[in-house]
Protein backbone atom coordinates (compact mmCIF):
# COMPACT_ATOMS: atom_id res chain seq x y z
CA UNK A 1 0.00 0.00 0.00
CA UNK A 2 1.45 3.68 -0.60
CA UNK A 3 2.41 5.85 2.27
CA UNK A 4 -0.44 8.38 2.52
CA UNK A 5 0.60 12.22 2.51
CA UNK A 6 -1.96 13.52 3.32
CA UNK A 7 -5.75 12.80 4.71
CA UNK A 8 -8.13 11.19 2.93
CA UNK A 9 -11.50 13.24 4.63
CA UNK A 10 -13.24 13.79 0.92
CA UNK A 11 -13.19 10.39 0.52
CA UNK A 12 -14.91 9.39 3.95
CA UNK A 13 -17.65 11.72 3.35
CA UNK A 14 -18.07 10.51 -0.50
CA UNK A 15 -18.62 7.34 1.02
CA UNK A 16 -21.49 8.47 3.56
CA UNK A 17 -19.62 9.31 6.58
CA UNK A 18 -20.79 11.74 8.69
CA UNK A 19 -19.32 15.31 8.60
CA UNK A 20 -18.80 14.49 12.37
CA UNK A 21 -16.76 11.09 11.68
CA UNK A 22 -14.89 12.97 8.85
CA UNK A 23 -13.61 15.91 10.98
CA UNK A 24 -12.69 13.81 13.90
CA UNK A 25 -10.82 11.70 11.28
CA UNK A 26 -9.31 14.18 9.89
CA UNK A 27 -8.44 15.69 13.28
CA UNK A 28 -6.91 12.35 14.30
CA UNK A 29 -4.46 11.85 11.62
CA UNK A 30 -3.36 15.32 12.04
CA UNK A 31 -2.41 14.11 15.72
CA UNK A 32 -0.59 11.11 14.48
CA UNK A 33 1.82 12.25 11.59
CA UNK A 34 2.77 15.07 14.34
CA UNK A 35 2.70 13.11 17.94
CA UNK A 36 2.44 9.37 16.51
CA UNK A 37 0.41 6.67 17.11
CA UNK A 38 1.00 5.73 20.55
CA UNK A 39 0.14 9.11 22.16
CA UNK A 40 -3.70 7.96 20.80
CA UNK A 41 -6.11 6.85 23.45
CA UNK A 42 -6.56 2.97 22.51
CA UNK A 43 -10.30 4.22 21.30
CA UNK A 44 -8.68 6.88 18.88
CA UNK A 45 -6.82 4.61 17.57
CA UNK A 46 -9.25 2.16 16.93
CA UNK A 47 -11.37 4.42 15.12
CA UNK A 48 -8.48 5.76 12.78
CA UNK A 49 -7.70 1.84 11.55
CA UNK A 50 -11.86 1.58 11.04
CA UNK A 51 -11.93 4.96 8.93
CA UNK A 52 -8.53 3.53 6.76
CA UNK A 53 -10.38 0.21 6.24
CA UNK A 54 -13.01 1.69 4.90
CA UNK A 55 -10.96 3.52 2.42
CA UNK A 56 -10.07 2.25 -0.95
CA UNK A 57 -6.54 0.73 -1.16
CA UNK A 58 -4.00 3.10 -2.91
CA UNK A 59 -0.96 1.92 -5.18
CA UNK A 60 2.08 3.26 -6.45
CA UNK A 61 4.42 2.53 -8.99
CA UNK A 62 3.24 1.26 -12.43
CA UNK A 63 0.00 0.50 -10.96
CA UNK A 64 -0.77 4.10 -10.37
CA UNK A 65 1.12 5.16 -13.49
CA UNK A 66 -0.87 2.75 -16.34
CA UNK A 67 -3.33 4.54 -18.11
CA UNK A 68 -6.70 3.00 -18.73
CA UNK A 69 -7.55 2.33 -22.36
CA UNK A 70 -10.15 5.47 -22.54
CA UNK A 71 -6.59 7.59 -21.19
CA UNK A 72 -4.75 6.71 -23.98
CA UNK A 73 -4.21 9.56 -26.66
CA UNK A 74 -5.75 6.66 -29.57
CA UNK A 75 -8.76 6.05 -27.85
CA UNK A 76 -9.33 9.71 -27.12
CA UNK A 77 -8.22 10.59 -30.57
CA UNK A 78 -11.31 8.09 -31.69
CA UNK A 79 -13.68 9.62 -29.22
CA UNK A 80 -12.87 13.42 -30.44
CA UNK A 81 -13.63 12.14 -33.74
CA UNK A 82 -16.88 10.40 -32.86
CA UNK A 83 -17.77 13.54 -30.83
CA UNK A 84 -17.31 16.04 -33.58
CA UNK A 85 -19.04 14.39 -36.07
CA UNK A 86 -21.97 13.67 -33.39
CA UNK A 87 -22.39 17.48 -32.99
CA UNK A 88 -22.51 18.30 -36.44
CA UNK A 89 -25.33 15.75 -36.93
CA UNK A 90 -27.37 17.22 -34.67
CA UNK A 91 -27.52 20.23 -36.75
CA UNK A 92 -28.63 18.07 -39.76
CA UNK A 93 -32.06 17.60 -38.60
CA UNK A 94 -31.66 14.03 -39.65
CA UNK A 95 -34.60 11.44 -39.94
CA UNK A 96 -35.29 9.75 -36.89
CA UNK A 97 -33.19 6.93 -36.05
CA UNK A 98 -30.37 8.10 -38.69
CA UNK A 99 -26.41 7.87 -38.82
CA UNK A 100 -23.52 8.84 -40.31
CA UNK A 101 -21.65 5.85 -41.47
CA UNK A 102 -18.48 7.66 -40.16
CA UNK A 103 -19.23 7.30 -36.66
CA UNK A 104 -20.69 3.65 -36.78
CA UNK A 105 -17.34 2.82 -37.71
CA UNK A 106 -15.65 4.38 -34.68
CA UNK A 107 -18.59 3.35 -32.28
CA UNK A 108 -17.80 -0.12 -33.49
CA UNK A 109 -13.91 0.57 -32.91
CA UNK A 110 -14.04 2.22 -29.63
CA UNK A 111 -16.46 -0.55 -28.24
CA UNK A 112 -13.76 -3.46 -29.71
CA UNK A 113 -11.14 -1.24 -27.36
CA UNK A 114 -13.16 -1.62 -24.33
CA UNK A 115 -13.62 -4.71 -24.89
CA UNK A 116 -10.06 -6.43 -25.95
CA UNK A 117 -8.22 -3.61 -23.70
CA UNK A 118 -5.11 -3.65 -25.96
CA UNK A 119 -2.36 -2.02 -24.60
CA UNK A 120 -2.62 0.88 -27.78
CA UNK A 121 1.35 1.82 -27.24
CA UNK A 122 3.51 2.53 -29.93
CA UNK A 123 3.80 -1.03 -32.05
CA UNK A 124 -0.58 -0.99 -31.83
CA UNK A 125 -1.28 2.82 -33.02
CA UNK A 126 1.46 2.14 -35.59
CA UNK A 127 -0.25 -1.27 -36.49
CA UNK A 128 -4.09 1.07 -36.13
CA UNK A 129 -3.18 2.85 -39.33
CA UNK A 130 -4.26 0.14 -41.52
CA UNK A 131 -7.71 0.37 -40.47
CA UNK A 132 -7.41 3.55 -42.46
CA UNK A 133 -8.34 1.98 -45.23
CA UNK A 134 -11.32 -0.66 -43.76
CA UNK A 135 -13.05 2.69 -43.22
CA UNK A 136 -13.02 4.13 -46.61
CA UNK A 137 -13.85 0.68 -47.81
CA UNK A 138 -16.62 0.45 -45.83
CA UNK A 139 -17.95 4.18 -46.08
CA UNK A 140 -17.88 3.45 -49.70
CA UNK A 141 -20.36 0.67 -49.23
CA UNK A 142 -22.49 2.67 -47.37
CA UNK A 143 -22.40 6.01 -50.15
CA UNK A 144 -23.08 2.78 -52.48
CA UNK A 145 -26.48 2.05 -50.94
CA UNK A 146 -29.78 3.18 -52.62
CA UNK A 147 -31.85 6.01 -52.07
CA UNK A 148 -34.22 4.49 -49.77
CA UNK A 149 -31.65 3.22 -47.50
CA UNK A 150 -29.09 6.21 -47.44
CA UNK A 151 -29.14 9.74 -48.29
CA UNK A 152 -25.89 11.77 -48.75
CA UNK A 153 -24.74 14.76 -46.15
CA UNK A 154 -22.11 16.31 -46.09
CA UNK A 155 -18.80 17.29 -43.51
CA UNK A 156 -15.68 18.29 -42.98
CA UNK A 157 -13.37 15.84 -41.65
CA UNK A 158 -10.67 18.25 -40.94
CA UNK A 159 -12.28 21.63 -39.21
CA UNK A 160 -12.79 20.25 -35.92
CA UNK A 161 -9.15 19.24 -35.52
CA UNK A 162 -8.17 22.51 -36.99
CA UNK A 163 -9.98 24.37 -34.27
CA UNK A 164 -8.38 22.35 -31.22
CA UNK A 165 -4.92 22.79 -32.72
CA UNK A 166 -5.65 26.38 -32.76
CA UNK A 167 -6.44 26.35 -28.54
CA UNK A 168 -3.65 23.50 -28.29
CA UNK A 169 -0.96 21.94 -29.53
CA UNK A 170 -2.13 18.65 -30.36
CA UNK A 171 -0.35 16.00 -32.77
CA UNK A 172 -3.39 13.95 -33.71
CA UNK A 173 -3.73 13.47 -37.18
CA UNK A 174 -6.76 13.93 -38.96
CA UNK A 175 -9.29 11.10 -39.55
CA UNK A 176 -9.10 11.75 -43.18
CA UNK A 177 -6.38 14.14 -45.45
CA UNK A 178 -9.02 15.32 -47.68
CA UNK A 179 -9.62 18.86 -46.90
CA UNK A 180 -13.38 21.08 -47.00
CA UNK A 181 -16.65 19.23 -46.80
CA UNK A 182 -16.61 15.41 -48.30
CA UNK A 183 -19.03 13.49 -48.88
CA UNK A 184 -20.95 12.12 -45.83
CA UNK A 185 -23.25 8.95 -46.11
CA UNK A 186 -25.92 8.65 -43.89
CA UNK A 187 -27.51 5.29 -42.78
CA UNK A 188 -31.22 5.52 -42.31
CA UNK A 189 -32.82 3.82 -39.68
CA UNK A 190 -33.87 0.64 -41.85
CA UNK A 191 -30.35 -0.01 -42.70
CA UNK A 192 -28.51 1.87 -39.45
CA UNK A 193 -28.49 -1.84 -37.85
CA UNK A 194 -27.73 -3.69 -41.15
CA UNK A 195 -24.56 -1.99 -41.68
CA UNK A 196 -24.05 -1.92 -38.24
CA UNK A 197 -23.57 -5.99 -38.23
CA UNK A 198 -21.73 -6.13 -41.15
CA UNK A 199 -19.18 -3.71 -39.46
CA UNK A 200 -18.75 -5.90 -36.46
CA UNK A 201 -18.49 -8.83 -38.65
CA UNK A 202 -15.37 -7.68 -40.23
CA UNK A 203 -13.89 -5.19 -37.97
CA UNK A 204 -13.57 -8.11 -34.84
CA UNK A 205 -11.05 -10.39 -36.69
CA UNK A 206 -9.27 -7.28 -38.13
CA UNK A 207 -8.78 -5.73 -35.11
CA UNK A 208 -7.68 -8.86 -33.36
CA UNK A 209 -4.86 -9.95 -36.41
CA UNK A 210 -4.04 -6.20 -36.55
CA UNK A 211 -2.82 -5.08 -33.25
CA UNK A 212 0.10 -7.08 -31.58
CA UNK A 213 -1.13 -6.54 -28.16
CA UNK A 214 -3.60 -8.57 -29.10
CA UNK A 215 -1.51 -11.25 -30.36
CA UNK A 216 -1.56 -14.31 -28.15
CA UNK A 217 -5.28 -13.08 -26.63
CA UNK A 218 -8.06 -15.64 -26.17
CA UNK A 219 -10.91 -13.49 -25.10
CA UNK A 220 -14.09 -14.02 -26.61
CA UNK A 221 -15.73 -12.06 -28.88
CA UNK A 222 -17.60 -9.17 -27.21
CA UNK A 223 -21.65 -10.07 -26.94
CA UNK A 224 -23.79 -8.71 -28.77
CA UNK A 225 -25.92 -5.71 -27.78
Amino acid sequence: MAKELTHRADELAALGWSAEDVNRYAELWDYRQRWGAMNLEREDRLFLRKAEAALPELVTGKAAAKKSTKDKSYYRWLAFHLDAMTASEAQMSLSEGARGAWPILLEEELRLLDHYQPVLGLPDTLKAKAFDAFRELMAEQAAALPEESMQMGRYDFQNALLELKEKENSKWRHLRERSGEQPYPILLQGSVDNFRADVRSQFTPLLRETLPSLKDSDKPEPSED
